[in-house]
């Protein structure tokens, strides 16, 4: 058994750091709130814009230049990370499956390019010298719909432009605070007929088109697509949040039932040591009677 000034030192050691597990529990339960609203908010409002989408893109061969569908020679992958660590599993469940995509199109003998956004990505990722990386690790410190909206707007152009063949956004999906769904959804292009989060068995909504049709895709499309990437970016953001929370929890709950046994431990040390010392004084007085 250790002696009781080890045992001191590291309670005094383990009591530190559940106080600090503690504190940033609740600061990342403050941001998760924050991060909740927002991703709440905006589901509505990417739902609607689907399920518009799906009653006007019936795939009745109206086209844009987001839907053309070409041999994959160059691969957009956008990984959505976080900046910072201490969230349990979350970042590297997502390098995992990006690294997943990447073998399946190296395969492919198709060109990759990545966009990190968050530090975790862009700092592993970078290792593979082969890869053409370009990160945007700030957009996570206070995501705005502009800057968001930036990056797809770019990446549009750069399909319509025939300078990349396919995007993918690979990232965690806030379900709670406790789980989180591990996604890979294919951006561009677009897939006629198919939205996310919209009953296949819902009866169609009858619209009139006015202008026509197609021009009417050519502006709805890309506003989906744009309102599509930044909820991924609230998503991702609302799982970290939750991931961390979780985490520390968890990290403040073994600290206590650590504290537990080393207080038991220096308990019973304690009662050890008072029990040698009695034996002492009563084997001195005997030795001193005889």
């Amino acid at each position: 058994m250790a002696n009781l000034k080890e045992v001191r030192t590291r309670i005094a050691s383990v009591s530190s750091t559940q106080q600090i597990t503690s504190a940033m529990k609740m600061v990342s339960a403050a941001k998760f709130r924050r991060a909740q609203n927002a991703i709440i908010g905006m589901r509505p409002y990417s739902a609607q814009l689907n399920e518009i989408l799906a009653d006007i893109d019936v795939g009745d061969g109206v086209q844009t230049p987001y839907h053309a569908v070409r041999e994959v020679r160059t691969v957009v992958l956008v990984v959505v990370t976080s900046n910072k660590g201490l969230c349990g599993a979350f970042n590297s469940n997502v390098l995992k499956l990006a690294q997943q995509r990447i073998d399946h199109y190296r395969r492919q003998q198709a060109a990759i390019r990545l966009i990190c956004i968050g530090k975790k990505a862009s700092e592993l990722l970078a290792k593979q010298k082969d890869l053409q990386l370009s990160s945007y690790d700030e957009m996570l410190d206070s995501p705005s719909f502009d800057a968001v909206a930036t990056l797809a707007d770019t990446l549009m152009e750069d399909y319509a432009e025939k300078r990349i063949d396919c995007v993918e956004l690979v990232y965690n999906q806030f379900k709670n605070s406790l789980s989180q769904v591990l996604s890979c959804e294919q951006w561009l292009p677009v897939e006629p007929n198919k939205s996310n989060g919209v009953r296949e068995n819902r009866k169609a909504n009858d619209y009139i088109f006015e202008p026509s049709k197609e021009e009417i895709l050519r502006e709805m499309i890309p506003l989906t697509l744009r309102s599509t990437f930044y909820r991924v970016v609230l998503d991702s953001l609302a799982a970290e949040h939750g991931a961390r929370m979780t985490a520390m929890q968890k990290a403040t709950d073994n600290a206590t039932e650590l504290l537990k046994e080393l207080r038991l431990n220096y308990n019973k040390a304690r009662q050890a040591a008072i029990t040698n010392e009695i034996i002492e004084i009563v084997s001195g007085s005997e030795a001193l009677k005889s």
